[in-house]
């Protein structure tokens, strides 16, 4: 009895320390792995029955893997926009294909763009909030799954920005004749981002009043196309030694210098409103005075007109800040949020199912997931352009070997010992 428990548990043995030697087999092979969590191996006494001082039953022993899918690998950067590292606690959310409905997570962020602009992890697919262009989430809730969607960086392939406003920094001449008409224009854009001019007109009216008048809209490529309908002015535009002191419409009533376009040939829809900040009782950056011109031929001088209008311009580049907000570049000039990635916390991440591919499963022991911003409710921050490194130690792993090898060397010679008592008890018998 006690000969065949002891072979019985080096059996055991052999089989637990080859348990060990795999788990670490599998730590080495994964060591260069991005996001992979180091294994370790759990050994577990058997117990056959009750023993007591004159009577012992050897039970063995039994090995099982034990996760450490919370640890923090070391961050490195790398030359990738689109390569995303975890610093905290916390997942990605990711699914199975770009419509997956199962949901998935990792800590593994190789992300990159597929030929359709996913951002992906080999055939999953990074889930997250669409936002508006400041990068608020459109999304009533963060806290649902299924506000989440596949971030698609090609959500918007191109971009144009109506005019809202413009600024003026010029100088009328105040040594012009009443009756004198000065002239300046401003370019406009629509909302399709096709660029019109519009012609501001200065009549001087008294020797400190001018009368400004907007022309309908022309297109800037053919300047003797109509484009649209303005709405708004005449203005009477008053200084005093030089500044501006007064607005007022064409009834006399105080106003700020506001226009609309309507009407747009371009097929765009209408501007309901653009502003022109002068500078005129505001701390606004323009800036309309009347100073002597001091030549024979008194002109406006401009300084500047600017607007916040722009042209249509096409996707160039993303890039990822701390907060997960992804952002699209455009060529024009213009940086707009399409979406924020969603972090994904558990109440034991130990619990995890390993899928392979460095992703996880949920299931009962790990808990229910929360999601969260990035940086917010003490979970991860996203560091861009930055991979996790593997957790697995190499020296711990080759020592860890080292014990598993002896043990198993141990467990071996057990067997080899029981066998020749085994002959010696049958060769007494004989």
């Amino acid at each position: 009895m006690s000969l065949m428990g002891a072979m019985n548990s080096a059996v055991t043995a052999l089989k637990a320390q080859s348990t060990a030697l795999s788990i670490i087999s599998d730590n080495l092979s994964n060591s260069s792995t991005t996001g992979y969590k180091a294994n370790t191996t759990s050994f577990k006494t058997l117990v056959t029955q009750s023993y007591s001082s004159t009577s012992y039953a050897s039970g063995g022993v039994t090995a099982s893997v034990r996760q450490n899918v919370a640890a923090q690998g070391v961050i490195s950067g790398t030359a990738n926009s689109t390569d995303l590292a975890l610093d905290g606690d916390g997942f990605f959310v990711v699914s199975y294909g770009a419509t997956g409905e199962e949901t998935f997570f990792t800590r593994d962020g190789e992300f990159e763009i597929d030929s359709a602009g996913f951002m992906c992890l080999g055939n999953y697919y990074l889930q997250g909030w669409e936002t508006d262009s400041a990068g608020n989430v459109i999304a009533g809730s963060t806290n649902s799954s299924s506000t989440l969607s596949a971030v698609n960086v090609n959500r918007f392939t191109g971009t144009a920005e109506a005019t809202s406003a413009e600024t003026i920094q010029a100088n009328l001449p105040a040594d012009a004749a009443v009756g004198d008409v000065v002239t300046a224009t401003m370019e406009v854009f629509d909302a399709l981002g096709v660029s019109h001019t519009v012609t501001m007109s200065y009549e001087k009216t008294a020797a400190n009043e001018w009368e400004l008048s907007l022309s309908d809209p022309v297109l800037s490529s053919d300047t003797a196309t109509d484009s649209g309908d303005i709405t708004g002015g005449p203005f009477t535009l008053t200084f005093a030694d030089g500044a501006l002191t007064s607005i007022t419409d064409s009834a006399g009533v105080a106003t700020e210098l506001e226009f609309s376009i309507t009407g747009f040939t371009t097929g765009a829809s209408d501007i309901t409103a653009i502003t022109i900040d002068v500078g005129q009782g505001t701390s606004g950056t323009g800036s309309l005075t009347q100073f002597s011109s001091n030549n024979d031929d008194p002109d406006i001088s401009i300084k500047s007109i600017t607007g916040n209008g722009v042209e249509y311009g096409a996707l160039s580049s993303v890039e990822v800040d701390k907060k997960g907000v992804i952002w699209a570049h455009f060529d024009n000039g213009q940086d707009i949020a399409i979406y924020k990635i969603a972090v994904a916390d558990f109440t034991n991440a130990n619990g995890l199912e390993n899928q392979g591919y460095g992703v996880y499963q949920q299931t009962s022991a790990s808990g229910d997931f929360t999601l969260h911003e990035a940086g917010e409710d003490g979970v991860a921050t996203i560091t861009p352009s930055a991979l996790e490194s593997s957790t697995v130690d190499t020296s711990d792993e080759f020592t860890r070997m080292i014990v598993a090898q002896q043990a198993y060397s141990a467990a071996s010679q057990v067997i080899s010992t029981a066998s020749d008592m085994f002959d010696d008890l049958i060769a007494a018998v004989r």
